[in-house]
């Protein structure tokens, strides 16, 4: 059975955004230090080729792929977490979420990133986040 949508007014999007803020701000954090791990783990992948297993880059190796399967299951998690609040997380690392909303009569996203100060943007659902437009709340509530 498919998920039920839910469809925020720009107050209930504001609402959701101050307590998912730092639930934000945690995983935009995980996410550069898994592309972090992942950048020196394209290095040593390189520079381990043919090495023993008690080689020091081997080891390094071994320790950066725990550490970055351990980083992708918390992002997985925490994605999961805030996309079951009705909302869709976009962008991990600049912490961008859509929420679905009813701008006369057709279905848009309010658009919010970490930075800003509140939802004050929408775009179509085909738009994204280079075509957003100031909200103009007659139209949105």
């Amino acid at each position: 059975m498919p998920a039920k949508l839910t469809l925020f007014s720009v107050d209930e999007a504001n609402r959701t955004i101050a307590e998912l803020k730092p639930e934000l701000e945690r995983l935009s954090a995980i996410k550069r230090e898994f592309d972090r791990a992942q950048g020196r783990i394209d290095v040593l992948t390189l520079a381990v080729a043919g090495a023993a297993p008690g080689n020091p880059d081997a080891i390094d190796l071994r320790r950066l792929l725990e550490r970055r399967g351990e980083l992708g299951e918390e992002l997985s998690r925490g994605i999961q977490r805030i996309q079951r609040r009705g909302c869709l997380l976009k962008d991990v690392e600049k912490g961008l979420v859509d929420f679905y909303a009813i701008s006369g009569d057709r279905l848009v996203f309010l658009c919010w990133q970490l930075g800003e100060p509140e939802v004050s943007h929408w775009h179509t659902l085909e738009g994204g986040y280079s075509r957003r437009e100031p909200i103009d709340r007659s139209e949105l509530e």
